[in-house]
C-alpha cells in the first residue's frame, strides 16, 4: 500500500488511520482538492492529533457534500521514554507518566470551530488511547520542558471510543449538582478542572446552543441549559 506522505507524519497519526480503516477502508484519498486520512463506507474519517485550527477550512469545505468524522486521541495513559542526552549514546529510560488524560480535554481545542457541531454532516468522537512520547534533549532550548522536546508519539492500544453526534451528547459532560444558574468556577469546581478549560467548555457548549448567558453574580457570569 502506497502511504502519500508517510515520511512526514508521526507514528500515532498513521497508526491511528490504520486502526479506523481497518480491512475495508482506504487511507489518503485525494477528494476535493485534499487528502482524506481515512473513507471508509460512505463516510471521511480525519484524525487530528494537535491543534483544530489547522483542519478548520478542510472540514468546512468537506461537510458541505460529505459525511465527516473528526478523531481526537487522548492518552490515558502515557509512557515517557527519554534519551540519549549526548553524544556518547547515554541508555534511554522508560517510566509511566502520572498524569492522566480526561476527554473533557477536548474543548481545548474544539474553541477553533465549535459551531461545527451544529452540521448534520459532522461526528466528533474521542479516542482515549495508551501512547509512549518519545523525548530528546536539546541543550539551551524548550526551557518549559527543561530541555526535553516530544520527537514521537506512538499508539500502544486504544483503550474506548467515545462518539459525540450532537451538541447535546458534548452536553451529557456536565457534572451533575450544578445549580441551574451557575458559573465558569462552579463548573470547574464540579469537574475538578481549572478555571480556564470550564470557560472553553462554557463557551463551546454556548456556541452550539446548549448554554445561555441569562445574568451576571458578581463579576462572573452565568450560564444556565437552553437553547436546542
Amino acid at each position: 500500500m502506497n502511504h502519500i506522505g508517510q515520511l512526514n507524519e508521526q507514528p500515532l497519526h498513521h497508526a491511528l488511520k490504520l486502526y479506523y480503516a481497518g480491512k475495508e477502508g482506504k487511507i489518503e484519498v485525494h477528494l476535493a482538492g485534499y487528502v482524506i486520512d481515512v473513507v471508509l463506507g460512505g463516510q471521511l474519517v480525519e484524525i487530528q492529533t494537535g491543534n483544530f485550527s489547522s483542519i478548520r477550512q478542510k472540514l468546512h469545505r468537506l461537510i458541505q457534500d460529505h459525511p465527516v468524522r473528526l478523531v481526537y486521541p487522548i492518552a490515558v495513559e502515557k509512557w515517557i521514554v527519554k534519551g540519549p542526552v549526548s553524544e556518547q549514546g547515554d541508555e534511554r529510560t522508560r517510566r509511566k507518566s502520572p498524569k492522566r488524560g480526561r476527554e473533557i480535554e477536548l474543548f481545548t481545542e474544539l474553541v477553533s470551530f465549535p459551531e461545527m457541531m451544529l452540521e448534520l454532516n459532522f461526528t466528533l468522537e474521542v479516542a482515549l488511547i495508551q501512547e509512549e512520547q518519545v523525548r530528546e534533549f536539546r541543550e539551551g532550548r524548550y526551557w518549559r520542558q527543561k530541555g526535553w522536546k516530544t520527537t514521537e508519539r506512538r499508539l500502544l492500544n486504544v483503550v474506548e471510543r467515545r462518539v459525540y453526534p450532537t451538541p447535546q451528547s458534548l452536553a451529557e459532560m456536565l457534572p451533575e449538582g450544578l445549580p441551574p444558574q451557575f458559573t465558569t468556577a462552579e463548573l470547574a469546581e464540579g469537574m475538578g478542572i481549572s478555571r480556564r478549560l470550564a470557560q472553553k467548555m462554557a463557551y463551546c457548549l454556548r456556541q452550539m446552543e446548549v448554554l445561555e448567558i441569562v445574568g451576571k453574580h458578581g463579576r462572573s457570569i452565568l450560564y444556565a441549559l437552553g437553547g436546542k
